[in-house]
């Protein structure tokens, strides 16, 4: 009686119920309480700790093995009833052992209100039977930042496919912050550049997702190898095309398209369905347990980022303030020995490309740069600054009155490597918004944009049509042959910052 309980709940798990006309919508609340717990799984904390440990117990028998020098980076996990799915979850939290994040990234998909957009959170914490889970102040401000996200608390209220994660979490992870996202209807590049913002090497990205649902099993056993086939090939043209094959199958795209442009390297841990647990073998649902590894932690992180620390970064600040003063014939105080002192450190004399920008109101006045080495860091920056303010063939040479009203950002580059890709699409996807600088060149045609204008231009498809106007060709000369493409990070520092 019991399973067939949990069966049902897992069956109206994958129906999306419409908000109708004068459906009452249920208003947030500071905590969001655990609606499923004693459903889909034990509302008694002690229970609830014994049949995760149990279910983990049974995975650890043939559990796939990882190696401990490669950062995890994002896990699929399934999310019905602890008796179906939980053994194909203990199978991704072994995955969890020895590791230690600060924050979890939620994904899944909608199944209650038939959401256009994502949805997320306006409560503070989650809870669960095991205890609260505080809300990331990073999912408070998505509504805010992107129009593809806002509050819905009728799915807020209802949705199970982030809440049946926690408690698993709970035990392995103990003390972390959420932010859970419900993905309806959306642009999965956009969701996926969204998403990306929130990575770093702190956070866990958890991707929510069951199989086919209610096939045969032996049809099931086959379209579901062919699903996760696509998954760890990183096919997202397999997947896209698919029918029920993921109801998590957006999400599942959005963490393809994290994985091409990251170079996550997928592994299956397990794979299994209803009917080889508590269902019948008539109608099943599919489950999977898959990680996603990042190269060796000693390489993955942006560190060649970060070759100057804050007090060099201002000193070049202050020298460009100096240089423009002097070619204005300014009377200015001349820059301090403690400032000269830093100019002069070795990490400063090392050959780097720089950009110097300026901006008056928070409008650009002057940008000018090389992305390859032209001297050392010092000699670059000081040229930089007076190309930036006198030779920039879109503004006039600026003037005494202006200097006063000047904002000054110094941008440091690493070397700019070639970018390999096989079409438009999969350029798109291998771009990593707000984070790359991108040069694109055609025969004797080419220019650059740094990171920072990802901010003006979010979206991809748009950063690179305005870069390709820039270098004179097509806006649309991206999506043909022939493009050769390049990016490079950047360390940048701001006057007042």
């Amino acid at each position: 009686m019991k399973a067939a309980f949990f069966h049902l709940l897992a069956a109206a798990a994958v129906i999306i119920s419409p908000v109708l006309p004068g459906t009452a919508i249920v208003p947030a609340a500071p905590v969001r309480p655990g609606v499923w717990a004693g459903k889909f799984y034990p509302a008694d904390s002690a229970e609830l700790r014994k049949t995760i440990a149990g279910l983990i117990a049974e995975a650890r028998r043939d559990a796939v093995p990882l190696p401990a020098d490669r950062p995890l980076r994002a896990i699929v996990m399934p999310h019905a009833g602890y008796i179906y799915s939980g053994l194909a979850a203990a199978h991704a939290m072994l995955a969890l052992e020895g590791r230690h994040f600060k924050r979890v990234v939620l994904l899944g998909p909608d199944h209650r209100v038939g959401l256009r957009g994502c949805a997320v959170t306006d409560a503070r914490a989650w809870q669960t039977p095991l205890g609260r889970v505080p809300v990331d102040d990073a999912a408070r401000g998505l509504d805010r930042r992107y129009r593809a996200f806002a509050p819905n608390a009728t799915s807020d209220a209802l949705e199970h496919c982030l809440e049946v994660e926690l408690p698993f979490l709970q035990v392995q992870l103990g003390k972390f912050t959420i932010v859970p996202i419900v993905m309806g209807q959306a642009d999965v590049q956009e969701v996926a550049r969204i998403v990306d913002t929130l990575l770093d090497g702190d956070t866990l990205l958890v991707v929510s997702s069951d199989l086919s649902h209610y096939l045969p099993y032996h049809e099931a056993v086959t379209r579901d190898r062919r699903t996760v086939s696509a998954v760890v090939s990183l096919d997202d043209g397999a997947l896209a095309g698919c029918r029920n094959c993921a109801c998590g199958r957006d999400p599942l795209r959005v963490l393809i398209s994290l994985a091409r442009r990251h170079d996550w390297q997928p592994k299956l841990l397990y794979i299994n369905n209803s009917g080889d647990t508590a269902g019948d073998r008539d109608r099943v649902v599919g489950y999977a347990a898959i990680a996603f590894l990042g190269e060796n932690a000693m390489t993955t992180e942006t560190d060649d980022t970060a070759v100057l620390n804050q007090e060099q970064g201002m000193a070049l600040v202050k020298l460009v303030r100096h240089t423009i003063a002097e070619k204005l014939g300014l009377k200015k105080a001349p820059l301090s020995e403690e400032v000269r002192a830093v100019l002069a450190q070795d990490a400063l004399q090392a050959r780097r490309g720089t950009f110097v920008t300026l901006k008056i109101g928070g409008q650009l006045r002057g940008c000018i740069g090389n992305i390859a080495a032209a001297g050392t860091i010092v000699d670059s920056v000081r040229q930089n600054a007076v190309n930036a303010a006198f030779r920039d063939p879109r503004f006039a040479p600026l003037t005494a009155a202006e200097f006063d009203d000047v904002d000054i950002e110094v941008s440091i580059l690493t070397e700019p490597k070639p970018l390999a890709f096989s079409d438009a699409r999969d350029l798109l996807s291998r771009l990593r918004p707000e984070k790359d600088g991108v040069i694109i060149r055609r025969g004797s045609a080419g220019a650059t944009f740094l990171p920072q204008v990802w901010e003006q231009l979010p979206k991809p498809e748009e950063f690179l049509s305005h870069l390709c106007l820039k270098a004179g060709m097509p806006a649309d000369a991206w999506k043909r042959p022939g493009l050769e493409v390049l990016t490079y990070q950047v360390q940048y520092f701001e006057e007042g910052k």
